[in-house]
């Protein structure tokens, strides 16, 4: 069904009713000649005649194979999605007090997430009290901003919903291949962050049946 779906995308053969066309291709001088002689020729290359551009006047058509047309067509389809890239929205989460440890970490998967065409959503949570800090959270978020001006630019300034306040940031250069596996998230990075400070911290003796 799906490849009769394509063939009705163009009228070939006899399908075409007009009284006379123009032909173009690689292997034929640029003609109007009638509906009949541009099937005739067709018929002795073992080709078919397909109409290309219906609106024309008169509409044009090329002599080829369509068989290998549509494959091409279908081909250069597949190409051209594959080369489109989808645009996700990456949250970072900061604290109003976040220290520069954490904040660069986070810094750090931001540039990847613009690089692979991304945007990002940072904002500051504001827990209880916290909310008093709302200017240090803001001076945070113009921070982190302005770190990324090389990879990003701010699509909107910070603004504060809520216990939320947050800053949209977009890709500024053509997506580059991802360098950071999409199932790595900021959590599992920070689970494992405690993990590998202890095995670097511990100097002593290896115990049996311990793995540091």
């Amino acid at each position: 069904m799906k490849n009769d779906k394509n063939k009705l995308q163009y009228r070939i053969n006899r399908q075409i009713r007009v009284p006379e066309v123009r032909i173009v291709g690689d292997e034929v001088d640029s003609q109007v000649i009638s509906t009949r002689q541009a099937l005739q020729l067709a018929e002795q290359k073992g080709l078919d005649l397909v109409e290309i551009s219906p609106n024309a006047a008169p509409p044009v058509c090329r002599i080829i194979d369509y068989s290998k047309f549509l494959y091409q067509q279908k081909k250069h389809q597949k190409e051209l999605k594959a080369k489109q890239v989808r645009m996700e929205v990456k949250e970072i989460r900061f604290g109003p007090q976040t220290d520069d440890h954490d904040y660069n970490f986070k810094l750090k998967h931001a540039k990847g997430f613009l690089e692979e065409g991304n945007k990002v959503k940072a904002y500051v949570f504001f827990r209880g009290r916290s909310i008093l800090f709302k200017e240090q959270g803001e001076v945070l978020l113009l921070r982190f901003a302005n770190d990324l001006e090389e990879f990003g630019k701010v699509e909107q300034m910070p603004v504060l919903e809520g216990k939320r306040m947050t800053i949209f940031i977009s890709p500024k250069k053509t997506p580059v291949k991802k360098s950071i596996k999409a199932e790595d998230s900021l959590d599992k990075e920070e689970r494992k962050a405690p993990q590998q400070k202890a095995k670097k911290e511990y100097t002593g003796p290896k115990i049996e049946g311990e793995d540091f």
